[in-house]
């Protein structure tokens, strides 16, 4: 394995800030310090006007994802190579527990596809859509054995993975008991049903009709439901995908309580509003994501809450459905809600963008501190879920996982020009400051510029701890 120096870099983690070396040897952070001397066998990196960031941690990712009768667009291979040229070295995708299996052989079976694939390195939530005495012996075992500590669980699609709030709450008193987070996909699932019932027997089939059919009532409805739950269970609890205020002020005043409660928003509610659906043309599909965009007010706490700490997590929920029907030879894909809303598969590509858009929207505008950004989007997902401080930090030992960040360069971005398989971008055509420059994987250079030096297989598993809930 190389060794590799970092010169002069400018080195950003969640609390500091300074300008050093870094020695990259044997795949962890071997030493920091200034004007470090090296033999000519080091390959040396100038780092000079770069930052020096540890490599991100996306928590919340949606990979070869079947979704009812269709699939994500893109691969363990491809997504994660997207994720690498965006500076993400760390993805955490799910593995779903079908009405046939359990909870392990869900996640061996994600396993299987992930291993040949991955280019980075990658764990699993594991989806549980059911809950009886076997689920919960499998579910102590994957926490004990597998290292995977933290299970998704809906309140959103009856039928389909909604689950009782009987099964959440067995689930977060087993899951936190032992160490581990339930993850809540917040929305009431039965009134959304009715209201989309009612929109269709109306006539209503337009993409826009997605989001007047989840109103933000319904996320706080959830979320307040979810928190007492957990309240009741004594255990933590993570709230995916917060998109707005009605959702985010139970989070407040529970955490004001003392209770743990922890949340995640993503880039596309903090860049787009609910003026997009402002007409029937099916170009609006790109939008329709779980929960909708909401209003610039929803917006406005978010960002509130991102710099008090009431939100903890920027993660992507890359969910990338093609518009085009037949892309790559992907069928079923947003054209097939053509005719009715309620079939366009709900998300959005974003795995590639989330840097250096919240770069350019965040701490370019003055909303996040450099500190505050490299929190956000690596070190608290990697506390949060049992990462920390393998990943999540540049530190002597932990992983030798770093971006080389360019905080005077700009891009336009252009699907075209991006990693994924989608077809589309939301931020296609406008311009961000900063670019990621160079990614090193457990100390290996695997994206220089524009160019490519990873692999398919090369990326690794990991198991992960406790939650660090704090």
């Amino acid at each position: 394995m190389s060794t590799t120096l970092i010169r002069g870099g400018r080195v950003i983690t969640a609390t500091d800030d300074y300008l050093a070396d870094v020695l990259l040897k044997d795949g962890i952070v071997h030493a920091i310090a200034r004007d470090m001397a090296v033999g000519p066998e080091v390959k040396v990196v100038d780092a000079s006007g770069l930052y020096v960031l540890p490599g991100g941690v996306d928590t919340h990712v949606h990979l070869e994802n079947v979704i009812g009768p269709t699939i994500t667009c893109d691969t363990f291979a491809s997504g994660t190579k997207a994720a690498a040229f965006g500076g993400t070295t760390t993805v955490v995708d799910f593995a779903l527990q079908t009405a046939a299996d359990s909870p392990l052989e869900a996640i061996a079976r994600a396993q299987r596809s992930a291993e040949p694939q991955v280019c980075i390195d990658y764990s699993l939530h594991c989806i549980v859509t059911r809950v009886d005495a076997q689920v919960l012996a499998d579910v102590k075992h994957a926490m004990r054995h597998e290292g995977v500590t933290s299970f998704k669980m809906f309140m959103a699609y009856p039928g389909v993975m909604m689950a009782d709030d009987a099964a959440i709450f067995q689930m977060l008193r087993q899951v936190g008991a032992d160490g581990g987070m339930v993850a809540l996909h917040a929305e009431n699932g039965t009134v959304i049903d009715l209201l989309i019932k009612e929109a269709l027997a109306a006539g209503h089939t337009a993409p826009r009709y997605h989001a007047m059919t989840r109103p933000a009532l319904m996320e706080g409805e959830a979320t307040h439901r979810g928190i007492r739950l957990a309240e009741l269970a004594e255990a933590p609890i993570y709230f995916v995908h917060v998109s707005s205020n009605q959702a985010l002020k139970h989070i407040v005043a529970a955490r004001d309580e003392g209770i743990p409660v922890f949340a995640e928003t993503c880039p596309h509610y903090l860049l787009f509003d609910d003026s997009v659906y402002s007409s029937d043309d099916f170009e609006i599909a790109k939008y329709v994501m779980t929960p909708p965009l909401r209003t610039t007010d929803d917006q406005n706490h978010l960002w509130r809450a991102l710099r008090y700490d009431d939100l903890q997590v920027i993660a992507t929920d890359h969910c990338p459905f093609c518009m085009k029907e037949g892309h790559l030879g992907y069928q079923l894909q947003k054209m097939r809600g053509k005719d009715d809303f309620s079939l366009i598969p709900n998300g959005a590509p974003g795995i590639e963008t989330r840097l250096v858009s919240l770069y350019d929207i965040g701490v370019m505008q003055g909303r996040l501190s450099l500190n505050r950004f490299v929190q956000l989007t690596s070190t608290t997902p990697a506390k949060l879920f049992g990462l920390f401080p393998k990943k999540g930090t540049i530190a002597i030992g932990s992983d030798a996982d770093v971006v080389l960040f360019n905080p005077n360069a700009t891009q336009t971005i252009h699907a075209e020009h991006l990693h994924s398989q989608c077809d589309y971008t939301l931020l296609e055509g406008r311009t961000l400051q900063g670019r990621v420059e160079k990614v090193f994987l457990r100390g290996e250079l695997i994206v220089d510029g524009a160019e490519w030096k990873g692999r398919e297989g090369m990326g690794q598993f990991v198991r992960r701890g406790e939650v660090r809930a704090f």
